[in-house]
């Protein structure tokens, strides 16, 4: 019986530029990282305060990719 493997998010901070919070969620969802930092630079002008906090709570949440 195959046991199905779980999906996990993490910070990647081989592949990250800051702190590995984009590269983790670009890898998550399988996708280029150049779109979620996209989409984090875009958030930043739109709505600056809901981008740093969830930003700064997905770097002290997201466990590191070891």
């Amino acid at each position: 019986m195959k046991v199905p493997s779980q999906k996990r998010i993490y910070r990647d901070l081989d592949s990250g530029i800051i702190s590995g919070v984009c590269a983790g969620v670009a890898r998550y969802f399988d996708i280029d990282a150049v779109w979620v930092r996209a989409a984090a630079v875009a958030g930043l002008f739109i709505a600056t305060p809901i981008t740093l906090v969830a930003y700064i709570a997905a770097v002290i949440l997201l466990p590191r990719l070891v």
